[in-house]
């Protein structure tokens, strides 16, 4: 899942609502969590479930 996809669901959330992202590849999970900082949400857990796929969940910037 790319940034725009979380970005759009992100954007149709209240502020401080909780995003959960599941990835699969190496950039998502290098890309989603730094675009996402710096934009202003914080990252409440990042974890590896194996198979290449790792589980993101999100804090919308209030």
């Amino acid at each position: 899942m790319t940034f725009v996809h979380v970005r759009l669901a992100l954007d149709r959330m209240p502020p401080g609502a909780v995003l959960e992202v599941v990835m699969k590849g190496e950039e998502p999970r290098r890309n989603v969590p730094r675009t996402a900082t710096e934009q202003g949400h914080a990252i409440i857990a990042q974890e590896d479930a194996g198979n290449g796929i790792t589980r993101l969940l999100l804090r919308r910037k209030i």
